[in-house]
């Protein structure tokens, strides 16, 4: 970096640290990041005001290509950007060379399933120092959870009978629960004979303390809410002796990768997790291919070198 070109570097630093009043570990940031800038445009044999927006596309990709992350080049590229904003105020370049220059995204997570064994295991925990009204309501929730694939929101929503006022209940005769989804679409669900028999057993015993319709209610006779049920599916996940935490969505999660092992159909799991685009769903066929090659190397006799 030339003199004309260090100067340059120090005023804009300056600004944002005195004019803009950014925090000392931010401003060194925008430094080491000019550095990077600055680096680059050696390599190119260019000058910083003579940047233009394909040498930044070009450094974009060789970063992306070293493994540099989507998030970590969308930090630098903010830092470049704010840079040459700068310069075009000052009336030293016509154009900023960064203005539509975006990070390429990053993969989408795998959501979290559990396996075919932890789910079992939790879904038939029984614990018996538990209070036994307790035990029958975190039962039944979990049966649903993981039977049916229902969001936590459409289990808080669940009445104990069916109504005009309901937002979702189980038609216990039918075997389907009734439940309002994301916008307001309305959708049934198949409910299998062990979450039926936890339900009933759990309709037993809830009784009639409250005149609240709710179909899972706390000691007090009110709707559990969406954090009362994700505190006591963790505290039962650990007491049934999984290794990770359990929350409502990894029932779901697991709820579809399972039933995508089992059957291949990707529609029918779409219809039954409420999807409205089947792109949403896709994701599970990358669990499902986890799946497989896991049965594979553990199965093959060619699948893994000898040692």
């Amino acid at each position: 970096m030339g003199a004309a070109e260090a100067s340059l570097v120090e005023r804009y630093l300056e600004h944002v640290r005195v004019e803009k009043r950014l925090a000392q570990r931010t401003v060194e940031l925008y430094a080491l990041d000019l550095q990077k800038l600055s680096g680059h445009a050696a390599q190119a044999g260019v000058e910083l005001l003579q940047v233009q927006n394909a040498h930044i596309r070009r450094w974009v990709a060789q970063m992306h290509g070293g493994g540099r992350s989507g998030r970590g080049i969308a930090l630098i590229l903010s830092g470049w950007r704010g840079f040459y904003t700068w310069l075009g105020r000052q009336g030293l370049i016509a154009s900023n060379p960064v203005q539509d220059v975006r990070a390429p995204k990053a993969a989408r997570p795998l959501p979290k399933a559990l396996s075919v064994d932890d789910s079992v295991q939790l879904a038939g925990y029984q614990n018996d120092d538990n209070d036994p009204w307790l035990e029958a309501r975190d039962a039944a929730m979990v049966e649903l959870l993981y039977g049916c694939g229902l969001r936590v929101g459409e289990l808080v929503g669940l009445d104990a009978v069916a109504g005009s006022a309901a937002r979702g209940w189980v038609d216990l005769q039918a075997g389907e629960a009734h439940v309002l989804g994301k916008g307001g679409k309305r959708r049934a669900v198949p409910v299998g004979a062990q979450a039926l028999e936890a339900l009933q057993h759990w309709l037993a015993l809830r009784g009639t303390l409250s005149e609240q319709p709710a179909l899972f209610i706390g000691r007090h006779g009110t709707r559990l809410t969406a954090q009362s049920i994700w505190q006591r599916l963790k505290r039962r996940s650990l007491q049934a002796g999984l290794a990770t935490p359990v929350h409502p969505h990894m029932l779901r999660h697991s709820f579809a990768s399972h039933v995508l092992q089992s059957s291949g159909d990707l529609r029918a799991v779409q219809e039954l997790l409420g999807h409205a685009n089947i792109t949403t769903t896709q994701v599970y066929t990358r669990l499902d291919f986890q799946h497989l090659a896991r049965a594979y190397d553990a199965a093959h006799p060619r699948a893994r070198k000898k040692t």
